[in-house]
C-alpha cells in the first residue's frame, strides 16, 4: 500500500518547495493544500502543528513539521 502523504504549504516557502521536489524525485504522490488560499487547510495545519508554520507534512497519520531532507 503506498504512503498517503498530505503537505500544507504556502507560496514562496523554500522548505515547502524542497519537500515537494524531494517527493517528486522519489515518486511519492502527495496532496497539497495552500494555507494562504484555503482557510480550512490553514486551520487544519495549525491544529496539526500546534502553531502557524509550514510545511506541515502528514504521512500515514504521522505529522512532521518543516523539511530538512529525506
Amino acid at each position: 500500500m503506498p504512503d498517503e502523504v498530505v503537505i500544507y504549504t504556502k507560496p514562496g516557502c523554500p522548505y515547502c518547495a524542497a519537500a515537494k521536489d524531494d517527493f517528486q524525485e522519489r515518486g511519492v504522490k502527495y496532496t497539497e493544500f495552500d494555507v494562504t488560499s484555503d482557510p480550512e487547510a490553514k486551520e487544519e495545519a495549525i491544529r496539526l502543528a500546534g502553531q502557524s508554520m509550514v510545511p506541515v507534512i502528514v504521512r500515514n497519520g504521522e505529522v512532521t513539521l518543516g523539511f530538512g531532507g529525506s
